[in-house]
């Protein structure tokens, strides 16, 4: 299953749970990729920590060999993928040099290479993929080439006018580029269950019809603390109630 977790607004979580839900499903048993395709880099950093400058070449090093040809061209994702320190997952790392690449490969008109070099490397149970903050290249390049797109809010309501707009976007993509793209659903994060605005935001969400899913997730100082380890949480602390509530995510969402 290959999944994007994708938002057009900054700061929303995209890297904490495409990297959490990666972890949990390798800690069960499956082969993991995570493609770090957000030139910030910080899914690299989360799974990797030090071990960053070891890593086997950058996201960017494979889109740049797609705009060779002969023998440098054409290397697909294989020679890109590192192993993380955790059994079961692996990572293609970001760069900043995704920034300066886009045009180029927008000129050449490459976005489906990403979908093509997925379609034949086939060796993994799942893959997430993590996107910048914007509709781009990169993040419509990982559109189309996954099976499935989550989408996490945050509640507020500049957070829903976005929402609206973000999924008319993913529906056009269907449309025009990949049909068989399923919306898992909206993940809320930064949920804080006592509080009027979220709650109240959630329940139009629901009266509307959006997909808004069951599990949510709440602040906490231990998501920051995994950060700062380069831990993920089922790692760092499986118990804890964010870890239980990232696992009850990937569990609905691969129900």
């Amino acid at each position: 299953m290959r999944r994007v977790v994708f938002n057009q607004k900054g700061g929303v979580g995209k890297t904490t749970i495409v990297a959490n839900l990666a972890a949990i499903a390798a800690e069960r048993g499956g082969k993991v990729l995570v493609i770090d395709l957000d030139s910030q880099c910080n899914a690299t950093q989360y799974l990797l920590g030090d071990a960053v400058a070891d890593s086997n070449g950058t996201i960017a090093d494979y889109f740049e060999s797609t705009l060779a040809f002969g023998k440098l061209g054409n290397k697909g994702l294989d020679p890109f993928i590192t192993p993380t320190a955790y059994n079961g997952l692996y990572l293609v790392a970001g760069s900043p040099d995704l920034e300066h690449l886009q045009p180029k490969l927008e000129a050449r008109q490459k976005i489906y290479k990403l979908r093509q070099a997925l379609d034949k490397l086939g060796e993994f149970d799942s893959i997430f993929i993590d996107t910048p903050p914007a509709l781009n290249f990169y993040s419509r390049s990982a559109l189309i080439a996954s099976q499935r797109v989550l989408v996490p809010f945050d509640c507020d309501d500049f957070a829903r006018q976005a929402l609206y707009v973000l999924l008319d976007n993913i529906a056009e993509i269907q449309a025009d580029h990949n049909e068989d793209l399923v919306l898992d659903g909206i993940v809320v994060n930064q949920f804080q269950a006592r509080a009027k605005l979220p709650n109240k935001l959630v329940e139009e969400l629901i009266a509307e019809g959006q997909p808004v899913l069951g599990a949510k997730l709440s602040p906490s100082i231990k998501v920051k603390e995994s950060h700062d380890a380069s831990v993920p949480l089922v790692h760092f602390d499986a118990k804890h109630k964010i870890s239980q509530q990232f696992a009850a995510l990937y569990d609905e969402i691969n129900g």
